[in-house]
């Protein structure tokens, strides 16, 4: 069963099929992404790399886990699941008793 690596610490310049090379030279990719940033298109410095196997997953963590790439320390290891989000993030304005509905403060 295939198993899913994060890699952390990327040079910007690293692109997903450069990811795929350097994993590969550990064992068969099945995928390799860089994450982008959605409005600048620019690299978050980081991706994900899912191997065919445990076993060429665990060789790949250990070769490269801490190694130097385009000047940069690796970091590789199991990636945990997504947590689960909203796609809301906190910011709202509570119940504000001195507030009417207009947000303007209520001077009674």
């Amino acid at each position: 069963m295939a198993k899913r690596l994060y890699v952390g610490n990327l040079s910007y310049q690293v692109d997903s099929s450069e990811l795929e090379r350097l994993f590969s030279q550990h064992g068969q990719v099945v995928s390799a992404e860089v994450i982008s940033d959605r409005d600048t298109g620019r690299s978050k410095g980081f991706g994900f790399v899912e191997m065919a196997n445990d076993g060429e997953a665990d060789a790949a963590i250990a070769a490269l886990n801490g190694q130097q790439h385009q000047g940069r320390t690796l970091t590789v290891n199991e990636a945990r699941p997504r947590e689960n989000r909203s796609g809301r993030s906190g910011g709202g304005r509570g119940n504000r008793p001195d507030r009417d509905q207009s947000g303007r403060r209520d001077r009674s």
